[in-house]
C-alpha cells in the first residue's frame, strides 16, 4: 500500500476542505487536500452563494453600523423554538471571526453584491456571491495550489489511521488501489453532511425521510461515519433545511450558472447592479431565479394543489406534501393552478420563487425562462393529454380541490418537482479549537472537523451562515492543525511549548 507523508491531510474539496488547507499551508504546514468526487466544489459549489457578515466593506459603504455582538444576538431569532439547543460560543466564534475571513475572501479575488436584508437581522448583512458560487472554488483552488497544496482527487475515505491513542492519518480508496496519508500534525474533516446518507436519515430522522434525494447527492457523511467509530457524537442529526419540494434543474446550465467565475466579470456585474435599470437586469437574474429552488408554500395555502404523475392527488398539500412525494411514481409532482391562482401569483405579494433580497419570479417568468416546467391548457382534459396524465384522475383531483376546487381555465401546471434535502445540521461535537471530541469528552488528539461535518451543534437556520462557519470554521481548523503540527514536534525534541 503506497503511503505518503503530509503534515496536515484535509479531506473534502469544497469551501471548508479549501479554507482549512490554505489556512494549514499559510502557518508553515504541507498540506494534502483529497476529494472523492473527480471536481473540488462539495455543497458549497451547490448553494446560492449568500455570506451573512457584519462589518464589511459593502455594509460601510451603505453608512451601515453593525458589529458581531448585534449579529450574535440577532441570529436566535431564525432558531425560533430551538435556540435553547444553539451552541452559543461557536456562534460566537462564528460571528466574532466571520467579518474577518470575508475580507479573506476578497483578497482571494472573490466578490459580493449586497448587503440584502433578510429580517430578523436588524440590519442587512446577507452578501451575494457573483457571478455565481463556483467562484469561491475557483478563486479558493487557484490560491491553495499556488501556497503549494497538493490536491488530489478521487480519494474516497475508508478509514482514519490511529496510533497510540492519536490520529496520524487517512486510508483512502482511488481507482490506483488502496493508498495511506500519514499526518504529522492532524487530519481536517471536511467533507460536508450526510444529506444523501438513507442510513444516517433513518437513523436521525426516520424511514419515510431517509427515502428523501439530496441537492448534494456525494453528501454522504463520509467524515461523520470516519469519526463514530473512534467514539465521536453527532448533535442535531434529525435537524435539516428540508424534505422541501423544488423544480427538477434544467437539462442544460443556465446562463447564469455557466458565466466564468473572473474577478473581471464580478466586478462589472457589481457595477450593473448598481447603475444598470432594474428593467434591464431582471431577465438575466430570472435565468437563476427558476433553476431549481422552492416553489412558495403559500400556493397550497392560497388554494394549488400537488398531483403525481398520473394525474393523483395525493394528500393535504399543506401537510408536509414533501414527506409523501418520494412515494409517487418516479418520485416527481406537478403544482396545479387555475386562472385565478394564476392571476394572483403574478404579481407581488404573491410569488413562486424567490431568492432574499435578490428578486421575486412569477408564473409569467416561468413560462418564459423553464418551458420544460411550465405546461398550460385551456382545458384539464388538454392539460392531461400534453402532460401524459389520466385526463379523470386530473379533473377528480381538481374538483376536490385544497382550499377550494380549480375550475376556471386556462390551468397552468408547475412540474415536475422533487423532494429533496438542502443540508442537515447533523455535525460531529467539537471544542473551541476544533478538535472532534471523543466518547470521554476529550478531545481525539490529531482530528479536527470544519463546516457541515464540524458543525458541533451549532445551528445556522438563516441565508448565509452556512457558507459563513464553512470558511470560518475551516479557517480555524487548518491554524489549529498547523499548530498541533508544532505541538507534537516540540513534545518530541522534549521542548517547551512557549
Amino acid at each position: 500500500m503506497q503511503e505518503d507523508v503530509f503534515d496536515v491531510v484535509v479531506i473534502g474539496g469544497g469551501g471548508s476542505g479549501l479554507a482549512a488547507a490554505i489556512e494549514a499551508r499559510t502557518h508553515g504546514a504541507r498540506v494534502l487536500l483529497l476529494e472523492k468526487n473527480d471536481d473540488l466544489g462539495g455543497s458549497t459549489a451547490w448553494s446560492i452563494g449568500s455570506i451573512t457578515s457584519s462589518q464589511t466593506p459593502h455594509q460601510r459603504r451603505h453608512g451601515i453600523d453593525d458589529n458581531p455582538h448585534d449579529h450574535w444576538m440577532d441570529m436566535p431569532g431564525f432558531a425560533g423554538d430551538l435556540a435553547e439547543r444553539d451552541n452559543h460560543d461557536l456562534r460566537r466564534i462564528l460571528c466574532e471571526e466571520i467579518p474577518d475571513t470575508f475580507q479573506w475572501l476578497l483578497d482571494s479575488g472573490i466578490r459580493f453584491m449586497g448587503p440584502m436584508p433578510e429580517p430578523p437581522h436588524r440590519v442587512p448583512r446577507m452578501h451575494n456571491v457573483l457571478p455565481n458560487s463556483r467562484s469561491f472554488i475557483y478563486h479558493l483552488s487557484r490560491r491553495a495550489q499556488g501556497a503549494g497544496v497538493d490536491i488530489r482527487t478521487g480519494h474516497h475515505l475508508t478509514q482514519l489511521i490511529v496510533n497510540e491513542g492519536r490520529v496520524t492519518g487517512v486510508e483512502t480508496r482511488h481507482a490506483s488501489g488502496m493508498q495511506r496519508f500519514v499526518a504529522t500534525g492532524g487530519v481536517i474533516l471536511a467533507a460536508g453532511d450526510f444529506t444523501s446518507s438513507p442510513e444516517f436519515k433513518a437513523r436521525f430522522m426516520g424511514p419515510q425521510q431517509a427515502k428523501v434525494e439530496a441537492v448534494n447527492v456525494t453528501a454522504t457523511g463520509d467524515g461523520q461515519r470516519a469519526a463514530e467509530a473512534l467514539g465521536a457524537s453527532i448533535l442535531n442529526g434529525e435537524l435539516a433545511l428540508g424534505p422541501e419540494i423544488r423544480f427538477m434543474a434544467p437539462t442544460t446550465e443556465t446562463l447564469m450558472r455557466r458565466l466564468p467565475p473572473w474577478r473581471s466579470l464580478a466586478v462589472f456585474m457589481a457595477w450593473a447592479i448598481d447603475h444598470v435599470p432594474g428593467a434591464v437586469l431582471r431577465p438575466f437574474i430570472m435565468k437563476f431565479l427558476t433553476t431549481a429552488l422552492a416553489p412558495s408554500a403559500a400556493l397550497f395555502d392560497m388554494g394549488a394543489i400537488l398531483v403525481n404523475r398520473h394525474g393523483v392527488r395525493f394528500g393535504n398539500e399543506c401537510e408536509m406534501p414533501a414527506l409523501r412525494l418520494p412515494d409517487q411514481p418516479d418520485k416527481v409532482g406537478y403544482i396545479l393552478l387555475d386562472q385565478p391562482l394564476a392571476q394572483q401569483f403574478s404579481a407581488w405579494p404573491h410569488f413562486i420563487s424567490t431568492a432574499p433580497g435578490i428578486a421575486y419570479a412569477y408564473v409569467d417568468d416561468y413560462r418564459r425562462n423553464r418551458p420544460d416546467v411550465y405546461t398550460q391548457a385551456e382545458t384539464l382534459e388538454a392539460l392531461a393529454e400534453k402532460l401524459g396524465m389520466d385526463p379523470q384522475a386530473l379533473r377528480q383531483s381538481a374538483q376536490a380541490g385544497g382550499v377550494r376546487a380549480l375550475q376556471v381555465g386556462p390551468f397552468v401546471a408547475l412540474g415536475p418537482v422533487r423532494s429533496v434535502y438542502v443540508h442537515s445540521e447533523g455535525g460531529l461535537q467539537v471544542d473551541h479549537h476544533h478538535h472532534v471530541v471523543g466518547a470521554d469528552g476529550a478531545p481525539i488528539v490529531g482530528l479536527f472537523a470544519a463546516g457541515s461535518t464540524g458543525q458541533g451543534g451549532l445551528l445556522l437556520k438563516g441565508h448565509g451562515h452556512h457558507l459563513a462557519w464553512a470558511f470560518v470554521s475551516g479557517r480555524r481548523a487548518g491554524k489549529f492543525a498547523a499548530q498541533g503540527l508544532r505541538h507534537a514536534l516540540r513534545q518530541d525534541m522534549n521542548l517547551p511549548n512557549n
